[in-house]
Protein backbone atom coordinates (compact mmCIF):
# COMPACT_ATOMS: atom_id res chain seq x y z
CA UNK A 1 0.00 0.00 0.00
CA UNK A 2 1.47 3.60 -0.76
CA UNK A 3 0.80 6.00 2.37
CA UNK A 4 1.64 9.49 1.31
CA UNK A 5 1.25 12.92 2.79
CA UNK A 6 1.11 16.10 0.20
CA UNK A 7 2.20 19.10 1.76
CA UNK A 8 2.24 22.62 0.14
CA UNK A 9 6.01 24.31 0.37
CA UNK A 10 8.22 26.40 -1.28
CA UNK A 11 10.30 24.59 -4.08
CA UNK A 12 13.76 25.90 -3.49
CA UNK A 13 13.75 26.07 0.46
CA UNK A 14 12.36 22.96 1.10
CA UNK A 15 14.77 21.28 -1.94
CA UNK A 16 17.82 22.68 0.31
CA UNK A 17 16.35 21.25 3.23
CA UNK A 18 16.28 18.06 1.65
CA UNK A 19 19.41 17.87 0.08
CA UNK A 20 20.75 18.94 3.76
CA UNK A 21 19.45 16.06 5.44
CA UNK A 22 22.01 13.61 5.90
CA UNK A 23 21.35 10.35 3.94
CA UNK A 24 18.98 11.37 1.39
CA UNK A 25 19.96 11.05 -2.00
CA UNK A 26 18.47 12.64 -5.84
CA UNK A 27 17.50 9.81 -7.73
CA UNK A 28 16.07 11.38 -10.94
CA UNK A 29 14.29 14.63 -12.35
CA UNK A 30 11.00 13.87 -13.91
CA UNK A 31 8.97 15.99 -16.04
CA UNK A 32 5.30 14.23 -16.08
CA UNK A 33 2.09 14.60 -17.98
CA UNK A 34 -0.73 13.00 -15.96
CA UNK A 35 -4.03 12.64 -18.12
CA UNK A 36 -6.82 11.68 -15.34
CA UNK A 37 -9.75 9.82 -16.81
CA UNK A 38 -13.39 10.60 -15.52
CA UNK A 39 -14.03 7.87 -13.24
CA UNK A 40 -15.95 8.66 -9.45
CA UNK A 41 -14.32 9.12 -6.53
CA UNK A 42 -12.60 7.17 -4.33
CA UNK A 43 -10.95 5.37 -7.72
CA UNK A 44 -8.66 7.22 -9.75
CA UNK A 45 -7.24 5.77 -13.35
CA UNK A 46 -4.58 8.04 -15.48
CA UNK A 47 -2.09 7.39 -17.80
CA UNK A 48 1.48 9.06 -17.11
CA UNK A 49 3.90 10.53 -19.70
CA UNK A 50 7.36 11.44 -18.13
CA UNK A 51 8.58 13.28 -21.59
CA UNK A 52 12.14 13.16 -20.36
CA UNK A 53 12.71 10.03 -19.41
CA UNK A 54 10.31 8.50 -22.26
CA UNK A 55 8.27 6.49 -20.14
CA UNK A 56 4.55 6.16 -19.45
CA UNK A 57 2.90 4.35 -17.22
CA UNK A 58 -1.03 3.32 -16.63
CA UNK A 59 -2.30 3.58 -13.01
CA UNK A 60 -5.38 2.62 -11.19
CA UNK A 61 -5.98 3.94 -7.61
CA UNK A 62 -8.26 3.36 -4.98
CA UNK A 63 -8.59 6.04 -2.30
CA UNK A 64 -8.72 4.12 1.13
CA UNK A 65 -9.17 7.30 3.46
CA UNK A 66 -11.02 9.81 0.87
CA UNK A 67 -11.18 13.34 2.22
CA UNK A 68 -7.51 12.64 3.39
CA UNK A 69 -5.79 11.58 0.36
CA UNK A 70 -2.89 9.71 2.32
CA UNK A 71 -3.25 6.03 1.88
CA UNK A 72 -3.50 4.68 -1.85
CA UNK A 73 -4.23 0.56 -3.08
CA UNK A 74 -2.33 1.33 -6.23
CA UNK A 75 -1.56 -0.91 -9.38
CA UNK A 76 0.90 0.59 -12.06
CA UNK A 77 2.57 -1.06 -14.97
CA UNK A 78 4.50 0.70 -17.58
CA UNK A 79 3.15 1.12 -21.35
CA UNK A 80 5.17 1.52 -24.35
CA UNK A 81 2.95 4.36 -26.08
CA UNK A 82 1.35 6.44 -24.23
CA UNK A 83 -1.13 7.40 -26.82
CA UNK A 84 -2.22 4.33 -27.98
CA UNK A 85 -3.09 3.54 -24.34
CA UNK A 86 -4.98 6.83 -23.91
CA UNK A 87 -6.60 5.94 -27.13
CA UNK A 88 -7.40 2.42 -26.06
CA UNK A 89 -9.31 3.56 -22.86
CA UNK A 90 -10.98 6.27 -24.46
CA UNK A 91 -12.92 3.43 -26.86
CA UNK A 92 -13.56 1.44 -23.67
CA UNK A 93 -15.84 4.31 -22.84
CA UNK A 94 -13.38 6.36 -20.75
CA UNK A 95 -13.53 10.08 -21.44
CA UNK A 96 -10.09 12.15 -20.31
CA UNK A 97 -11.07 14.51 -18.03
CA UNK A 98 -8.10 16.43 -16.46
CA UNK A 99 -4.58 17.00 -17.25
CA UNK A 100 -1.55 17.56 -14.79
CA UNK A 101 1.75 18.74 -15.65
CA UNK A 102 4.62 18.96 -13.26
CA UNK A 103 8.05 18.97 -13.09
CA UNK A 104 9.12 16.28 -10.20
CA UNK A 105 12.82 15.95 -8.32
CA UNK A 106 12.47 12.46 -6.71
CA UNK A 107 14.54 11.67 -3.38
CA UNK A 108 14.68 8.68 -1.23
CA UNK A 109 15.66 8.30 1.90
CA UNK A 110 15.72 4.93 3.25
CA UNK A 111 12.46 3.66 3.01
CA UNK A 112 11.16 6.95 2.49
CA UNK A 113 10.55 8.69 -0.96
CA UNK A 114 10.56 12.49 -1.38
CA UNK A 115 8.66 13.86 -4.65
CA UNK A 116 8.88 17.62 -4.48
CA UNK A 117 6.82 18.76 -7.75
CA UNK A 118 6.17 21.98 -9.16
CA UNK A 119 2.67 21.72 -10.58
CA UNK A 120 1.81 23.84 -13.24
CA UNK A 121 -1.12 26.36 -12.21
CA UNK A 122 -0.71 25.45 -9.18
CA UNK A 123 2.42 25.88 -7.23
CA UNK A 124 5.04 23.91 -5.08
CA UNK A 125 4.03 20.33 -3.63
CA UNK A 126 6.13 17.65 -1.56
CA UNK A 127 4.59 14.34 -1.60
CA UNK A 128 6.52 12.26 1.48
CA UNK A 129 5.96 8.57 0.59
CA UNK A 130 6.11 5.07 2.49
CA UNK A 131 5.43 1.80 0.44
CA UNK A 132 4.28 -0.55 3.33
CA UNK A 133 1.25 -2.56 4.97
CA UNK A 134 1.94 -1.21 8.53
CA UNK A 135 0.07 2.58 7.84
CA UNK A 136 0.93 3.63 11.07
CA UNK A 137 4.67 2.88 10.64
CA UNK A 138 4.54 4.23 7.43
CA UNK A 139 2.93 7.86 8.56
CA UNK A 140 5.58 7.70 11.72
CA UNK A 141 8.08 7.59 9.32
CA UNK A 142 6.33 10.36 6.94
CA UNK A 143 5.60 12.66 9.97
CA UNK A 144 9.66 12.24 11.25
CA UNK A 145 10.97 13.03 7.86
CA UNK A 146 8.08 16.43 7.55
CA UNK A 147 9.44 17.65 11.54
CA UNK A 148 13.18 17.49 9.90
CA UNK A 149 12.05 19.52 7.14
CA UNK A 150 10.22 21.90 9.13
CA UNK A 151 6.79 21.01 8.41
CA UNK A 152 3.62 20.55 10.27
CA UNK A 153 -0.10 20.05 10.29
CA UNK A 154 -0.62 23.72 8.62
CA UNK A 155 1.25 22.44 5.56
CA UNK A 156 -0.78 19.62 4.77
CA UNK A 157 -2.75 19.87 1.33
CA UNK A 158 -5.34 16.76 1.50
CA UNK A 159 -7.13 17.83 -1.40
CA UNK A 160 -5.74 15.74 -4.61
CA UNK A 161 -4.13 17.93 -7.58
CA UNK A 162 -7.54 17.22 -9.63
CA UNK A 163 -9.52 18.76 -7.10
CA UNK A 164 -7.40 21.71 -6.67
CA UNK A 165 -7.11 22.50 -10.93
CA UNK A 166 -10.97 21.93 -11.08
CA UNK A 167 -11.53 24.24 -8.19
CA UNK A 168 -8.98 26.90 -9.54
CA UNK A 169 -11.34 26.54 -12.95
CA UNK A 170 -14.49 27.13 -11.13
CA UNK A 171 -12.87 30.20 -9.26
CA UNK A 172 -11.55 32.04 -12.67
CA UNK A 173 -15.00 31.33 -14.02
CA UNK A 174 -17.29 32.41 -11.13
Amino acid sequence: MEIEIKFRVGFEDIRRKIEGLGGASFIREEVQEDLYFSIPLPNLLRVRRITNLGKAFLTYKFIKDPGRNEEFDELEVEVSDFETTVEILKRLGFRGDLWVRKKRLVYKLDDVTLELSDVEGLGAFLDIEVMSEDVEYAKRRIWEIAEKLGLSDKDVEPRLYQELLKEKVQASSS
